[in-house]
């Protein structure tokens, strides 16, 4: 069975920065895309950024680009988030998805708040 691990959430003031890990016990992670998607109370969930297998590639939310990086480490089978200038409006819980595998991260908060 995949495990799929989340971690590096939590609570930061406007402007500052926090950097989500998700890693998957997945032999062929490395032939994948990842994306972390996020979802606001109320709100539907929305794809934040993907980035293909070899990490050559990379898409981003209007809302993010330029303040967030989507990077990864196939050595690790790990991906991140590297969230810098953090705006109340990015308080969600955050999810990392191997979309073609059906695998999900568990969910991390991340709180941005003065």
């Amino acid at each position: 069975q995949v495990q799929v691990v989340e971690s590096g959430g939590g609570l930061v003031q406007p402007g500052g920065t926090l950097r989500l890990s998700c890693t998957m016990s997945e032999p062929t992670f490395q032939f994948y895309a990842m994306k972390w998607l996020r979802q606001s109370p109320g709100e539907g969930r929305e794809m934040v950024a993907e980035i293909s297998g070899s990490g050559g590639a990379t898409n981003y939310a209007e809302s993010v680009k330029g303040r967030f990086t989507i990077s990864r480490d196939n050595d690790k089978n790990t991906f991140y988030l590297q969230m810098n200038n953090l705006k109340p409006e990015d308080t969600a819980v955050y999810y990392c998805n191997a979309p073609l595998l059906g695998y999900w991260g568990q969910g991390i908060q991340v709180t941005v708040s003065s």
